[in-house]
């Protein structure tokens, strides 16, 4: 099969590429997937770079989101036919024709959603539905903060925020690409090329922000301490940024707010039965309409390091996603 492989970390990506692999065996759990679509992540690029905290040894497929139609059944599998459309995540291998995913993670493909749609929901509206309902319990007339609006998971925060009643501000560095997250939803945006501390505070009567959903980190985490209601609950998603902030602890004892970090995936893995309540959750989002999965681009195989510096550059609203049947 073709498949996009990464045989050695480099910053630049220069290493990943298209080559022809072995067609993987299921094994024991899993099922192999005939893949229609499979969308990018920011932990893909951090994958091929050597700077994730899950740390692959090369060569290795990145790829977690898939859409597909299974082909073939692991042992042990049960429940799960020949054919059956579904959605599911793994680690690796998506970015392939076929791929292996585990079994228990599986969901049928939500019947009003296209490919490239099914393939753009999982990670991102699992993070976000980790982040606002699991960690910070955010509550219908709540101000959230969307920082990195613009991208996948900060949209699907925007979206899951309007759902789940709050008033969502939305930040990003780039007019046109705020005026669409606008369109997707958002009440408020901020472009924080100059700051958004004391607009926040303006659109909040001097309160701040109840929830901060924060996948950029850096400078934007730490104007973020300054602008959070007090009770306020501080999400840490990433840090796209590519600095890792610090938080002097006096700030969150005088404004008593909480920092909570979010892994959706490690959520699953330390609670299974949440996990799968997660799961079950997003796709009822997502087969009821109740949330948009936003796709920015369709690319094919032989395309994917382009798919990757799309996010690099900054140019996306939303998902790429890679067909290997393009």
């Amino acid at each position: 099969m073709r498949a996009f492989v990464c045989p050695a970390l480099t910053d630049d990506l220069s290493g990943p590429g298209l080559a022809d692999v072995p067609t993987p065996e299921p094994a024991p759990g899993e099922v192999r997937v005939r893949v229609r679509a499979a969308s990018v992540n920011f932990p893909d690029i951090l994958m091929c770079q050597g700077r994730y905290q899950f740390r692959p040894d090369p060569p290795f497929i990145p790829g977690i989101d898939v859409a597909g139609e299974i082909e073939a059944l692991g042992a042990g599998v049960a429940g799960w036919t020949i054919g059956a459309p579904v959605v599911g995540g793994a680690r690796l291998g998506g970015f392939a024709e076929q791929a292996c995913l585990p079994a228990a993670g599986l969901q049928l493909k939500p019947d009003n959603l296209s490919w490239a749609q099914t393939a753009a929901y999982p990670a991102a509206y699992l993070t976000a539905y980790v982040a606002l309902v699991r960690r910070a319990n955010l509550q219908a007339g709540e101000t959230l903060l969307v920082h990195g609006a613009s991208g996948g998971v900060g949209l699907a925060a925007v979206d899951l925020g309007k759902h789940l009643g709050a008033r969502v501000i939305a930040t990003g560095g780039d007019d046109a690409k705020l005026d669409k997250v606008r369109a997707c939803g958002a009440d408020h945006v901020i472009n924080t090329a100059g700051g958004f501390r004391e607009q926040v505070k303006a659109l909040t009567q001097g309160r701040g922000a109840d929830v901060i959903f924060d996948p950029v980190g850096g400078d934007v985490f730490d104007e973020s301490t300054r602008c959070i209601a007090f009770d306020g609950r501080l999400l840490v998603i990433g840090f796209t940024s590519g600095r890792i902030a610090t938080l002097p602890t006096n700030i969150a004892l005088i404004k008593g707010f909480s920092l909570m970090g979010v892994r959706a995936g490690e959520f699953g893995r330390q609670f299974p039965g949440k996990g799968a309540e997660n799961l079950t959750a997003v796709r009822a989002l997502a087969t009821s309409g109740a949330i948009q999965p936003r796709v920015h681009a369709e690319l094919p195989l032989s395309e994917t390091r382009g798919a990757l510096q799309l996010l690099i550059d900054r140019k996306v609203v939303g998902k790429v996603i890679v067909r290997p049947d393009l």
